[in-house]
């Protein structure tokens, strides 16, 4: 994703300020299903995340069957740039689990710049274990769309990922 982020700073931007997206997974049947979720995007590794507490592990078994996601960001209160605009990440995700005790944890610096309170949180974290038994689902983008000014009925820019 390194080209894109060198050829449109808005959608980076965007990724990197967007407290929302809608996250979609395909179920075993082929419905989509939408999860409103926290992206976390690095733009060191040019990578997307989301997490998932254990205790709602049933998108992550859809991953697991079908990785074929999509990250809407189109809330216009949880995008917080100027001016507004909307983006579609299409990918394959894949689902870390290696250590869902503290591998997320990897992902506190960027949770901390978008939800500097998420540290009195985690200090509580003893008080709700199960809710930070967590799994990180890692995005590698295909296709990205951006609507510059949110405006969906206009043709987006279309960006290919190799």
């Amino acid at each position: 994703m390194r080209s894109v982020a060198e050829s449109d700073p808005q959608l980076i931007e965007t990724l990197e300020n967007a407290l929302i997206c809608e996250f979609t997974v395909i179920s075993p049947t082929g419905r989509p299903i939408t999860h409103p979720l926290l992206p976390l995007y690095d733009p060191e590794e040019c990578r997307l995340y989301v997490t998932s507490s254990v205790l709602f592990s049933k998108k992550l078994d859809h991953i697991k069957k079908n990785p074929k996601v999509a990250a809407l960001f189109s809330n216009r209160k949880g995008i917080r740039v100027s001016p507004y605009r909307t983006v579609l990440v299409k990918g394959t995700a894949k689902v870390g689990e290696e250590n869902v005790h503290h591998g997320w944890e990897k992902l506190l610096p960027l949770w901390r710049k978008k939800e500097p309170f998420i540290d009195n949180f985690v200090k509580m974290r003893y008080a709700l274990p199960l809710f930070w038994e967590r799994s990180i689902i890692e995005i590698n983008p295909t296709k990205l769309y951006l609507w510059p000014n949110g405006d969906t009925d206009n043709p987006p820019k279309i960006f290919e990922v190799s």
